[in-house]
């Protein structure tokens, strides 16, 4: 005896066709979604050059030391920015971002950019093995950023045989701790106020709150120390009452 049963799958492969086609559709959206990216990308370093090229000579060309100051400062932040920026398009696809390497490219890439009358600083870096996520790595690239500035533009006031900024970063699990050191004049003999109320630092606040991070200063004559620490320690104590 034979039994026989015929069943229409008409259906079914009208439906696998059409996932396919979805696919297929899918897969073409995001590859014409990475070809914007990286053009937008492209577009985005192009500009920040320009605009750093357009500032350093606006820097050049004004008679007023302070507007000529305020003109490099602006240009290095721009170069930063850019420096970040390029970091992070090599790392393209890539969630989380090895600390070492990208702290080293940046401070590398602000010594590069110094223009004025203290060119001859040597920025350091020295990290642990670990990773943060992206949008982490960006706030700290920035925080890293505007410390270095305000120790290049307020820990040198005189003559130093040899001008040094240290960068250094720990991590241990989720906990990471940032230092940017110098070996300048220290807070306390630093003149005017605009280290503790300037745009600058209301930015690393405003970044470092983002983060969940605390900030602490260590100020000598020997130099100022800016420590940026996310400690996620949690006690298990009961509360006091």
């Amino acid at each position: 005896m034979v039994l026989l049963a015929i069943k229409d799958i008409t259906r079914r492969r009208v439906a696998e066709q059409e996932k396919q086609k979805l696919l297929e559709h899918t897969e073409k959206l995001l590859e014409q979604q990475k070809t914007l990216l990286r053009e937008m990308r492209h577009r985005i370093a192009n500009s920040l050059q320009i605009i750093a090229s357009i500032l350093l000579l606006k820097a050049g060309s004004v008679s007023s030391e302070e507007t000529k100051n305020e003109l490099r400062a602006a240009h290095q932040r721009v170069m930063s920015v850019a420096s970040v920026q390029s970091h992070l398009h090599a790392s393209e696809g890539i969630e989380a971002i090895e600390m070492g390497p990208y702290l080293a490219k940046l401070s590398a890439g602000l010594a590069a950019s110094m223009v004025g009358p203290k060119p001859d600083i040597k920025i350091a870096t020295e990290a642990s093995e670990g990773t943060l996520p992206s949008s982490h790595a960006v706030s700290v690239g920035l925080i890293v950023t505007e410390l270095i500035m305000n120790a290049i533009k307020y820990a040198f006031p005189n003559a130093h045989k040899t001008p040094r900024i240290r960068v250094t970063f720990e991590k241990a699990r989720q906990d990471w701790k940032l230092t940017v050191a110098d070996n300048g004049v220290g807070r306390q003999d630093v003149e005017g106020d605009e280290t503790s109320t300037g745009l600058g630092t209301a930015l690393i606040g405003a970044l470092a709150k983002q983060l969940g991070a605390q900030i602490t200063e260590t100020s000598t004559s020997k130099g100022l120390a800016v420590a940026v620490t996310r400690a996620t320690f949690t006690s298990t104590l009961p509360e006091a009452a």
